[in-house]
């Protein structure tokens, strides 16, 4: 009896086997671009959690999943469509982790996932217009709107004690979006914005931007720019003309090569970047440095999760179907049921599978509202000694 107890197990395991298959998803992001020096971190931090799944082999019976990465440019939506086509109709992709800035998200979402029925997850699209866009139940974002964020920048330059500023803004939906919620919030709170000025990325030089800017004159200059493009040549620029001497850096100038290509004299700028305390933040962090890559980088715990949401949800729906699992991804982010973090997918895979409930938090304490995009945490820093040195968190 006990032999045939473990021929019969044996035979069951084996057409497990033969029956799982392996599931794809979509990394979309600016691998080139004014983002490139962040994205690496960010697709890193969502092929752990792919990797996390896959290495259980607990999702849907036993299947594995694969990353397979797309390049959006951040700034290019042709580009961005055209990767994002490839993924789904060459590569079968279930599911899209991205895209990350908010003009080229905007495009897939209405030019590739909904003519295809694909669900999407940014970790980085923190437009405002996105909230309220046609999305079939499709889309969702583990970043906060930057309706949030314009309220945490005015609060922060508030505390301390600044009242005027002049603003720059990368002009596209992010630039437009962020500096409209922010310049809003700042008045609201009694604050003067003395200008407000696009720019354009991949200039060789913005002197007639920071000639503009300076003539208004503020405390503080806010650079709603990128990183890597147009926002570090208005700083830059101020530094050589000594149009100012300090900066506001939201989100998307979040990075050490900014640190690195100017140097000291971005100490005592300050800014924000999504960011949590909790015992998740904490285990990732760990997860990060042993697999080899800063967990502290922008939008790199929001990839994780949105990765993680994304296989959670295909579990709790017993599908890797867009028009079913999409159903299930605010349930599963936003529980009641017992808290999943980094390292722990495997447990919330085998509680789903029992047809029990999680409440998955993850790297950055996901809540998923309204429109499924999260409520928004961030952690406020300033710059010293070529650092950015955590001052508080605001929820």
């Amino acid at each position: 009896m006990k032999k045939l107890l473990l021929a019969s197990a044996a035979v069951s395991l084996m057409a497990g086997a033969a029956n799982a298959k392996d599931i794809k998803i979509g990394i979309l992001l600016g691998f080139t671009g004014p983002l490139e020096s962040v994205t690496p971190m960010m697709a890193k931090s969502a092929e752990m959690a792919i990797k996390e799944v896959s290495d259980s082999h607990a999702l849907l019976g036993g299947d594995t999943v694969t990353a397979v990465r797309g390049d959006d440019t951040c700034t290019d939506a042709a580009a961005a469509t055209a990767a994002a086509q490839r993924l789904v109709t060459s590569d079968h992709v279930a599911a899209i982790m991205g895209a990350d800035c908010s003009g080229v998200t905007g495009a897939v979402l209405q030019s590739v996932a909904r003519p295809n029925g694909i669900v999407m997850i940014s970790p980085s699209a923190t437009s405002p217009a996105l909230s309220t866009a046609p999305d079939d139940g499709l889309f969702f974002r583990t970043a906060p709107s930057d309706a949030r964020q314009g309220t945490v920048m005015a609060d922060a330059i508030m505390k301390k004690g600044i009242k005027t500023v002049a603003l720059t803004y990368t002009n596209n939906d992010y630039g437009k979006g962020l500096a409209d919620a922010f310049k809003a919030a700042f008045e609201k709170a009694g604050g003067k914005v003395t200008i407000s000025v696009p720019h354009e990325d991949n200039k060789a030089d913005y002197s007639s931007e920071v000639g503009t800017l300076a003539s208004a004159g503020g405390q503080l200059l806010v650079v709603a720019g990128y990183v890597d493009k147009g926002g570090k040549g208005i700083i830059q620029g101020a530094l050589d003309a000594g149009a100012f001497s300090k900066f506001y850096l939201p989100d998307g100038m979040y990075g050490d090569s900014l640190l690195k290509a100017i140097g000291k004299p971005m100490d005592g700028s300050f800014g924000d970047v999504p960011g949590i305390q909790s015992a998740g933040h904490t285990k990732f962090l760990a997860m990060a440095k042993a697999a080899g890559f800063d967990g502290t980088s922008s939008f790199t715990g929001e990839s994780y999760d949105a990765a993680a949401l994304i296989l959670l949800s295909m579990q709790a729906a017993k599908s890797d179907k867009a028009e079913v699992f999409k159903n299930d991804v605010m349930k599963v982010a936003n529980g009641p049921g017992e808290t999943i973090l980094p390292g722990e997918l495997a447990k919330g895979l085998k509680l789903l599978a029992e047809g029990k409930s999680i409440n998955y938090e993850g790297a950055t304490g996901v809540k998923l509202i309204g429109p499924g995009e999260a409520a928004g945490s961030y952690r406020i820093y300033t710059i010293k000694n070529d650092k950015q040195v955590t001052d508080y968190y605001a929820q």
